[in-house]
């Protein structure tokens, strides 16, 4: 089982950038597939982008390819989405997800994943 806590959310004008960090507990953390999903009020969850377990495989959204990325370092279980050239349609609850798997590949339905952190808030003004 793993524990998923984020950060770095916040207030930014359009056009900045943040960083968001997602801190996993446990020692298996290369084990888990991880994403990070968010959601706005009064819409459903939605997939922003994901990652292997090893790193080397990643997926976007399309309105977030070339603007977001993601990361991970698993010595430091620690998953990250470096978010540049923010918009206000950015703005939302951003979540971070991890799924036990032998899988090397990438997970982008919310429904592949077991772990939820309580997520971090991300508002872009205008």
């Amino acid at each position: 089982q793993v524990q998923l806590g984020e950060s770095g959310g916040g207030l930014v004008q359009a056009g900045g950038s943040l960083r968001l960090s997602c801190l996993a507990s446990g020692r298996t953390f290369s084990f888990y597939a991880t994403g990070w999903f968010r959601q706005a009020p009064g819409k459903e969850r939605e997939f922003v982008a994901a990652i292997d377990r090893s790193g080397s495989s990643t997926s976007y959204r399309d309105s977030v390819k070339g603007r977001f990325t993601i990361s991970r370092d698993n010595a430091k279980n620690t998953v990250y989405l470096q978010m540049n050239s923010l918009k206000p349609e950015d703005t939302a609850l951003y979540f971070c997800a991890a799924d036990l798997t032998t899988s090397m590949r990438t997970k982008v339905l919310a429904s592949d994943y077991t772990y939820w952190g309580q997520g971090t808030q991300v508002t872009v003004s205008s």
